[in-house]
């Protein structure tokens, strides 16, 4: 079951962001999309919602960016339950160190790894 739920939450995530790419007057980008939906992740993770979403779903919802807004939400409370207000700044950013260093090595590997069509 926690394959048929992760793929159900991160399906419908993913249809949402297509939906709102596809269907709104105001012309979403990707860009648009991504900036909504790490918003979102980190305003329904203040409020206690996400982790359930976590729980159910797996990696179906910490994968897509929604998830990257949780993490992010979830490091700077951590981050000021342990240094003050000033760990609002840092928590965040020491939360997601390894996702973003992962991205980089391998982004970086792959740009070694492979030559550009230009």
């Amino acid at each position: 079951m926690a394959f048929f739920w992760a793929f159900v939450i991160g399906g419908a995530l993913c249809v949402i962001g297509q939906l709102l790419m596809d269907l709104t007057s105001y012309k979403f980008t990707s860009a648009h999309v991504l900036v909504t939906f790490v918003t979102a992740g980190a305003i329904i993770s203040a409020f206690g919602l996400y982790q359930p979403l976590v729980k159910l779903a797996g990696a179906g919802a910490t994968v897509p960016l929604t998830g990257f807004g949780h993490l992010l939400a979830q490091g700077a409370l951590n981050g000021v339950k342990e240094n003050g207000i000033l760990g609002a700044f840092s928590g965040g950013v020491t939360a997601a160190a390894a996702g973003i260093t992962a991205a980089v090595v391998f982004g970086y590997l792959a740009a070694l790894a492979f030559k550009p069509r230009g």
